[in-house]
């Protein structure tokens, strides 16, 4: 007979982890899907400039690489009697409903520039500290032989999110108007709110903080309980060579993120003459295509051939496609090279981040891993806000063949990058840190 009780607990349970997770990242795509994609669409079938189009999606991302500043303190300060990372969860998912609200009470968007990359600031900072949240959070509850498999759903649930929230906002947008759209949109993201409300972390914590329920010893062993412990801790995992390594190619593997994303809407409204709704249709069904693949056959591909092995694959056959692509110019009006392309590039895209996470969380020290892991995914966003705000530099510089070619350099650098990673040395010197961290942890929690 089904436990409610003991299946409401993500350690308890297979199912319910890859549930919560699944519906949480879903809700992160969603904001992600019109701040990023819908609204640049938008912005560029309204005669928008590139640089311009560039600079919101540039302003936007910053955030992202606030999450740096952001994890320490749900390192450090929790309630643990509703989980190390559940209660911040519950209020970043508060604060993205909230300015995912504002957005659309923006008078005249489309020529409020200003007032559109602040509420879009505070999306997007509402949405990393979700993230960091949520990420924080799976590394602590999520078993290692299930990692690339969580990452696969994970990671296909906010594909899936982004795309749909991309066509049906599109569609809402040109429909309704700019305001009831996002309203719209942001029910879905309120009603999500639900799930870290009803899961907790662990058996016997408290749903909420008037509810029974105490810490369980696991987290009150893990939890570190002062600043220098916390630096001192990251500073031990994060200065081991594949640490350093990882921070650098993701940083690389980020400006082609950005770059891609904020390109593929000038370029096919601009330059090939498609419209808003085309793009948001195409980039919808290519990305829940992709985001299906990636949640049934992403993760299990990482579990049967290795973190390395297919990292590598998946950044050997971008560097190809985007090459290729550059070199086919006489072709870029063929919508069958388009959508190709597109669908090749963003099953690819979603492949390449289920390998990127799996191998980020198999790199983090639980006592540290919201922190850690922020650090690389912060890495990563400082890259994808860089590379946002440089095509506008390329594409005033160059032909857009170079700028794919450009763009065609940066996964092989961090092909070649990964060479240099040990996965199985670098955790044999993390599973030691556990001995060290139980000589620094113990007698604080008995003196507390």
């Amino acid at each position: 007979m089904f436990n409610l009780k003991a299946n409401r607990s993500l350690t308890s349970n297979v199912s319910t982890r890859y549930f919560s997770f699944s519906a949480l990242y879903t809700a992160q795509g969603i904001p992600e899907g019109i701040t990023f994609f819908a609204i640049p669409a938008w912005l560029a079938m309204n005669g928008k400039s590139p640089l311009e189009i560039a600079a919101f999606v540039g302003v936007i991302g910053i955030p992202w690489s606030f999450k740096l500043f952001i994890a320490p303190l749900m390192d450090r300060f929790t309630f643990l009697a509703m989980g190390r990372k559940r209660p911040w969860v519950i209020f970043g998912q508060l604060g993205l409903i909230l300015s995912f609200l504002s957005i659309g009470f923006v008078s005249d968007p489309l020529n409020n520039h200003s007032g559109l990359m602040i509420t879009g600031f505070l999306i997007s900072f509402f949405g990393a500290f979700q993230d960091v949240a949520t990420d924080g959070m799976a590394v602590d509850v999520i078993p290692a032989d299930e990692q690339a498999r969580a990452n696969g759903l994970m990671w296909g649930s906010k594909t899936i999110g982004i795309s749909l929230s991309l066509v049906i906002g599109t569609a809402l947008i040109n429909s309704i108007g700019f305001t009831l759209a996002i309203a719209s949109l942001s029910i879905v993201v309120a009603l999500i709110m639900l799930v870290p409300v009803f899961f907790t972390e662990r058996p016997g914590e408290k749903i909420m903080p008037w509810s029974k329920g105490q810490a369980a010893e696991d987290s009150k062993q893990t939890q570190l309980r002062s600043w220098s412990q916390i630096l001192k801790s990251l500073y031990r995992v994060v200065k081991l060579r594949s640490s350093i390594i990882f921070c650098i190619a993701s940083f690389i593997i980020g400006i082609m993120y950005g770059l891609v994303d904020t390109l593929l809407p000038i370029f096919t409204i601009q330059e090939l003459g498609w419209s808003n709704t085309t793009f948001s249709q195409v980039f919808s069904v290519t990305s829940i295509i992709a985001g299906f693949l990636g949640m049934f056959i992403g993760g299990y591909l990482v579990d049967y051939f290795g973190k390395l092995k297919m990292l590598t694959l998946y950044l050997a056959i971008i560097t190809i496609l985007i090459a290729v692509f550059a070199f086919l110019n006489n072709l870029w009006a063929n919508t069958t090279v388009m959508y190709g392309f597109i669908l090749c590039y963003y099953t690819l895209y979603t492949f390449l981040c289920i390998a990127v996470f799996a191998s980020a969380m198999h790199l983090c020290w639980k006592t540290v891993a919201a922190t850690q892991f922020t650090l690389y995914m912060a890495i990563s966003n400082m890259g994808r806000a860089a590379g946002a705000t440089l095509l506008g530099v390329l594409k005033t510089s160059f032909s857009w063949e170079y700028v794919f070619l450009f763009i065609a350099v940066l996964p092989l650098t961090m092909a070649v990058m990964m060479q240099f990673i040990s996965f199985s040395k670098h955790r044999i010197r993390v599973d030691a840190f556990k001995i060290l961290n139980k000589v620094l942890v113990t007698p604080q929690i008995i003196k507390d």
